[in-house]
């Protein structure tokens, strides 16, 4: 039989986008509630139940409320908020985090889909601890841009539809507080000893981010180079679908490009890779500093988000994991 899929919360950005990549398949079903029964506890408590796999796209206490409704033991459950990213009872939803971890999703009834600075900053550097190339203890920072989607409705409202004279900063630095939600899991999947400084920032784009990570190589045990990074990180992603590795020779063009030399060449984009589910991964170096810029680029509301919702959906319901992507 056709798998059932229920969208709770669909009328949000990343749930729109999710019901976009599944409307037109075949392979499944996307069940809706009346919107005038979003509230009711009951209506919604059945709707859960029916379907094969629920998406939530909530915030935090309401996905938390939402997976109390389900009862059904065969209810894939997939939680777009941060809720659960560390819960040890759910699998973190990034299939290709890990040796083996797909396996996980494909078994697993409750997964947490990461989120999307995590996305690019795990992408990075876990494979790199995991390799030894980078000590779990090495202090790291993270520098991101994203674009205001992102934030939510209410930022979405100020950059998109607020009047100039209201708001008007091209670029916004945020998360002062160093307690950012995201570095749990940052830390956690990434392998890490120490939480990361974490300085993400919003740019006036909708949608698109770039992660860095920037390391000082001389204060790594063993002083990594910048082409043995790029060879573990592309040695792990071979093979994968949404995960790629730039190579030196594109790595180079870049920059070349910023030193001024040579012909055009397009510039480290945050919206390169919008509307899909890829992530690019990039490492910069410099053999006399000893110094390496790790970054990546997604759409924030792709593999950042609503993509990777789709991916680990195809996953958990034993679908070609592209589909609709």
């Amino acid at each position: 039989m056709t798998p059932k899929v229920f969208i709770d919360g669909e009328a949000g950005t990343t749930g729109l986008q999710i019901r976009q990549r599944l409307e037109r398949r075949r392979d499944l079903a996307v069940i809706s509630i009346d919107p005038s029964m979003r509230k009711d506890a009951a209506a919604r408590a059945a709707m859960l139940n029916e379907a094969d796999a629920v998406v939530l796209c909530l915030p935090d206490d309401a996905a938390k409320e939402a997976v109390k409704l389900v009862t059904n033991p065969n209810t894939v459950i997939i939680d777009a908020s941060t809720a659960f990213r560390v819960d040890p009872q759910w699998v973190y939803g990034f299939p290709e985090m890990a040796d083996g971890h797909r396996v996980l999703i494909e078994r697993a009834k409750r997964i947490s889909n990461p989120g999307c600075y995590p996305t690019g900053f795990i992408g990075l550097m876990a494979p790199l601890v995991d390799a030894g190339l980078v000590p779990a203890s090495t202090p790291v920072t993270v520098n991101a841009v994203s674009g205001y989607t992102g934030g939510g409705k209410g930022l979405i409202e100020e950059f998109a539809h607020a009047p100039p004279e209201t708001t008007h900063d091209a670029f916004r630095a945020y998360g002062l507080t160093l307690a950012h939600k995201h570095v749990p899991e940052m830390t956690k999947y990434a392998r890490l000893a120490h939480a990361p400084v974490f300085a993400p920032s919003v740019g006036r784009y909708a949608q698109g981010m770039l992660v860095e990570v920037p390391l000082q190589l001389w204060s790594i045990p063993g002083t990594p180079t910048p082409a043995q990074l790029r060879e573990a990180l592309a040695d792990f992603y071979q093979g994968e679908r949404f995960v790629s590795v730039a190579s030196e020779d594109e790595t180079l063009a870049l920059q070349r490009a910023r030193a001024g030399a040579g012909g055009y060449v397009e510039p480290l984009d945050p919206e390169a890779l919008n509307n899909t589910n890829n992530m690019k991964l990039y490492v910069f170096g410099n053999e006399a500093t000893q110094q390496a810029r790790l970054v990546a680029v997604l759409d924030n509301l792709g593999k950042g988000a609503s993509g990777a919702a789709v991916q680990n959906l195809n996953l958990a319901l034993g679908l070609d994991e592209g589909a609709g992507l």
